[in-house]
């Protein structure tokens, strides 16, 4: 029995011709923001990715199937669903064999693409792991995907809501290649800077598409992190965010809030604080990891 996947036609083109492919996520469209802004940013994403010289691959779970690229029509269908599940690899299988709706999270959506065979996915940031993780054992089904799976993520770091010294320690224990790309620092999403030093830096796509390749030629399992700094126009500096931060966290403390709700809730929280320059920050970063993907996904194929 093969995974139940279903291509869009431009996908299945471009893979069959040997071109480069960059996989998306969907839980941006249906968790990250409301309708019909969820819509125009991924259509936008999309455009970006097609602008640098790949073909976009939304991933998502719609009837029963993985869907690898979806139209226009399936895009705009997704972005105004509700009770759409949110779907990582511990329920990634209930959720096609119940013919249900998901979005695809960083650990699902890598899943799908290594399916179809595409090397390169752009995100905003990963997950991680959450403050108060030795106690709540909060950490993020991204981290241990990324050593699992052999898909290059291109992302602005880890979420910097996140406790980030912890999830790069966690990335380490799993053998993923953290790679900054063009500073020897360590991106934290809406900031350039985290204060941290990353454990591997890259100043070129090409060089990052020489070290996915060598990975496979070694039989080394999982992928790579590359830490795509948000553009510096976009940034909202360190100093600036982190207190915002602190204070959406003792919010979700103190409300109780748990599990799942606690990166939504704080997401919105931050939106609310910094009078919506977070999400406009947000999808700055999530169009410049595309133009990086494609770029990376380019060198890839001129390379096969």
């Amino acid at each position: 029995m093969t995974a139940p996947l279903t291509f869009a036609p431009e996908v299945r083109a471009a893979l069959d011709a040997g071109k480069p492919v960059v996989a998306l996520e969907s839980t941006i469209i249906t968790h990250g923001m409301p309708y019909p802004q969820n819509l125009q940013t991924a259509r936008a994403v999309e455009a970006e990715v097609r602008a640098a010289g790949a073909t976009p691959a939304t991933i998502a779970i719609m009837g029963g199937h993985i869907h690898i690229g979806l139209t226009d029509e399936e895009l705009e269908r997704l972005a105004q669903a509700e009770d759409v599940m949110k779907l990582s690899r511990a329920d990634l299988a209930v959720c096609l064999a119940a013919n249900g709706t998901g979005a695809t999270t960083v650990a699902a959506t890598m899943i799908c693409a290594a399916l179809a065979g595409i090397a390169v996915f752009a995100t905003g940031g990963i997950g991680g792991v959450h403050r108060g993780a030795e106690d709540s054992f909060d950490i993020s089904a991204d981290l241990a995907e990324l050593g699992l799976t052999p898909v290059t993520v291109v992302a602005a770091g880890a979420k910097a809501i996140l406790d980030l010294p912890k999830t790069l320690e966690v990335l380490e224990t799993n053998g993923v290649p953290v790679i900054a790309f063009g500073q020897d620092e360590f991106p934290a999403f809406w900031s350039r800077n985290s204060g941290l030093k990353a454990p591997l830096r890259a100043d070129t796509a090409a060089q990052i598409a020489e070290a996915h390749l060598m990975r496979a030629q070694l039989g080394l399992n999982g992928g790579q992190l590359v830490a795509s700094p948000i553009p510096p126009e976009a940034e909202i500096a360190r100093e600036e965010i982190v207190p915002v931060i602190e204070t959406a966290l003792a919010e979700a403390a103190a409300r109780g809030i748990a599990a799942k709700a606690v990166t939504p809730f704080l997401l919105q929280r931050i939106f609310e604080l910094t009078d919506g320059r977070s999400l406009a920050s947000n999808i700055a970063l999530v169009l410049n990891n595309a133009r990086l993907a494609s770029r990376i996904a380019a060198e890839i194929c001129a390379r096969r």
